[in-house]
């Protein structure tokens, strides 16, 4: 290995340890099992939105509503 490559070797590593990261805490988000009342507004998440995504905290509207604050 000769020194100049070491900086991209260690870049392509750090890149590879940050993105197996990433899809373990996605991966822990979505087998996460959800509510069955909304942590926002405490309203009853539809049945429809839980069987579409089993690990859902809020109900449609306060999610659209979390993730336009976000952005």
């Amino acid at each position: 290995m000769k020194i100049g490559n070491f900086g991209h070797e260690l870049a392509d590593e750090r890149a590879a340890q940050e993105r197996a990261t990433g899809i373990a805490t996605a991966s822990r988000a979505v087998t996460r099992i959800g509510g069955k009342y909304c942590l926002d507004c405490g309203e009853q998440i539809s049945a429809a939105r839980r069987l579409a995504a089993p690990f859902a905290v809020r109900c449609l509207t306060c999610q659209a509503r979390s993730e336009k604050r976000g952005r």
